[in-house]
């Protein structure tokens, strides 16, 4: 089930059409607030948010998605207007799994919903991981350092796990860019290495575990 989120009724109509003609269950809001009420009872496998909505707008939406633990691992594709590229920082850094531009294109939005979908494919792995003395536990949406809790952002939480999940295998910064923020990045890539700091002063002494490797990217460390 695909959620759209726009105040608009001809775009939301005509997204929701697409998607049930291209085989999916699709359902329309006219704001976030509806939307987060019918989230009690009901969770979508992807919600389409667009950012400019009555009351509430798309960035607190997804403030509160992210937030709440029933909710937080939905993948969310934020609409933004052309030209807003701080609304498109913002709900990535918040988040977002990607974003459209409008006005885009209904196949557009079809060829990003699947292709967030297919990240977000159930796989085995452990739901606990350990390297030294962090722990993550993604059942939970826990991590510790020597026993004692860290708050990450959502960001951050991710760098983590990708690197815990891979350790010692090296990741470039494209790398990273393309695993955590699911996008293909068409700038610089500073934003990496500013979550990168953030990550180490969190983690603390454990925090010397996460090496630049020069020229090439990031890996964590990971005997014991």
């Amino acid at each position: 089930m695909i959620w759209c989120v726009d105040d608009d009724n001809t775009i939301r109509e005509i997204e929701v059409y697409t998607l049930t003609q291209t085989g999916f269950e699709a359902r329309g809001f006219a704001d976030g607030i509806s939307m987060l009420e019918a989230l009690k009872t009901e969770k979508p496998d992807l919600i389409v948010l667009d950012i400019m909505l009555p009351g509430k707008d798309g960035i607190e939406v997804l403030k509160e998605i992210r937030r709440n633990p029933e909710t937080r691992e939905i993948p969310v594709i934020m609409a933004t207007a052309k030209g807003e590229e701080m609304d498109k920082i913002l709900g990535l850094d918040m988040g977002a799994d990607d974003y459209l531009v409008k006005p885009f294109g209904v196949m557009e939005m079809v060829s990003r919903i699947k292709a967030v979908l297919r990240r977000y494919q159930p796989i085995d792995k452990e739901e606990i991981l350990y390297v030294g003395e962090i722990m993550l536990n993604d059942k939970e949406h826990l991590v510790t350092v020597a026993k004692e809790k860290v708050e990450l952002t959502y960001k951050e939480y991710e760098l983590l796990k990708l690197f815990m999940s891979n350790p010692g295998i090296v990741f470039s910064r494209e790398k990273l860019l393309s695993e955590v923020w699911g996008i293909d990045y068409l700038g610089e890539s500073r934003t990496v290495d500013m979550h990168i700091k953030n990550l180490r002063q969190k983690l603390k002494e454990q925090g010397s575990r996460i090496e630049t490797i020069i020229g090439v990217g990031y890996r964590l460390e990971g005997k014991k």
